[in-house]
C-alpha cells in the first residue's frame, strides 16, 4: 500500500550540463501532473510525463525542472564585425569632412551599441533530455520510497479503523435477533392488559411476523461482513487499490444507513451510529490511498 503524499529530488551532472527535478506530491483521483517549464526547456516536457507515468499511477504532482550550464564561462561573446566596420567607416567620412583626425580605436568600437553581444552557449538537447531522464527517475524512486513509508502508517491505521468496524457489526449481529423476541414480548404483555382473556396466539404471530420482516437485516450485515473482509484484503495488495477501497466504503456505508433505517432498536441504532464514524474514518484515510 501506498500513500500518495511525497517528494523526492533529483540531481545528475554531465558534460557540464546539470539537470535538477524536484516533485512534490499530494491526493488526486487520477494522476495530475503540474509543471511550468521555462520556453528553452519546454522540449523536456514528454520526458518528464513518460518518467512520472512509470513510476506512480494517482495524485497531483508539482514538477520543478532546473537546467543548468555548469562552465566557468557558460556564454558566448558575438562580434558584429560588419557593424563595428560600419562604425569605423562612419567615422573616417565625419574625420575627412571637418578635416578632424579619426581617433576611432579598437576598444572604442567594441563599446559602441550592437558591436558585442552576451548569448548562452547552444543547449545540447540530447545530454540535456537523458539527464532529465536520469532526474526524474531517481526523483520518481525518492517519492515512492516515501509514499510506501507514509502507507505503512495508513495501512496500520485503516486496521485498526476496521477492527473496530468488524466489532461494531458483530455487536449488532448478536443483538439483532433479541430485537424480534423483545418486541414479541411487550406486545403480548400491553395486549394482555387490554385483553382480559388474553391475546390471539394466531393475531400476535401476525404482528410480529410482520414486524421481524420489516426489521430484517441479516442480508445487510451479510454483505457489510463481506466489504470488510474485502477490505481487509486489500490492506495486504500492492498496486493501485485505492479507487477499489473508496468504491468499497460506499457500499458500507450504504449497509449502515439501511441497518439504522431497518432495525428498530436503540442498541442497534447507537451502534449503528458509531459504525458509520468508522467508515468515515476510513473513508478519510483512504482518500490518500493511491
Amino acid at each position: 500500500m501506498r500513500s500518495m503524499t511525497g517528494c523526492g529530488v533529483g540531481l545528475v551532472q554531465r558534460n557540464s550540463w546539470e539537470v535538477t527535478a524536484e516533485l512534490k506530491t499530494v491526493n488526486h483521483r487520477f494522476l495530475d501532473l503540474s509543471m511550468r517549464l521555462p520556453r528553452n526547456i519546454a522540449f523536456l516536457e514528454p520526458t518528464v510525463r513518460e518518467e512520472t507515468a512509470k513510476g506512480l499511477k494517482r495524485g497531483h504532482v508539482d514538477v520543478f525542472l532546473t537546467v543548468r550550464n555548469t562552465e566557468a564561462s557558460p556564454v558566448q561573446i558575438k562580434v558584429d564585425e560588419e557593424l563595428a566596420c560600419q562604425y569605423r567607416d562612419a567615422g573616417t567620412a565625419i574625420a575627412e569632412a571637418c578635416g578632424a583626425e579619426n581617433d576611432l580605436s579598437v576598444s572604442r568600437l567594441l563599446a559602441m551599441e550592437g558591436v558585442v553581444t552576451l548569448a548562452e552557449k547552444e543547449m545540447d538537447r540530447e545530454t540535456v533530455t537523458a539527464l532529465c531522464s536520469e532526474a526524474m527517475a531517481m526523483a520518481v524512486a525518492q517519492v515512492t520510497v516515501m509514499r510506501e513509508r507514509e502507507g505503512a502508517h495508513l495501512r496500520e491505521d485503516l486496521r485498526i479503523h476496521l477492527e473496530n468496524a468488524s466489532a461494531l457489526r458483530e455487536k449488532i449481529l448478536t443483538r439483532a435477533p433479541r430485537v424480534v423476541t423483545e418486541y414479541r414480548e411487550k406486545l403480548e404483555n400491553r395486549l394482555k392488559t387490554m385483553i382480559s382473556d388474553g391475546p390471539d396466539p394466531q393475531r400476535l404471530a401476525q404482528e410480529v411476523a410482520i414486524m421481524a420482516d420489516r426489521c430484517a437485516i441479516d442480508e445487510e450485515l451479510s454483505r457489510l461482513d463481506s466489504h470488510l473482509h474485502q477490505m481487509g484484503m486489500y490492506l495486504e495488495a500492492e498496486g493501485e487499490i485505492g479507487k477499489k477501497m473508496d468504491f468499497l466504503i460506499q457500499e458500507m456505508n450504504r449497509e449502515a444507513n439501511t441497518i439504522g433505517s431497518k432495525a428498530q432498536d436503540s442498541e442497534i441504532a447507537q451502534w449503528v451510529v458509531d459504525l458509520k464514524s468508522e467508515i468515515e474514518k476510513l473513508r478519510e484515510q483512504i482518500q490518500n490511498v493511491e
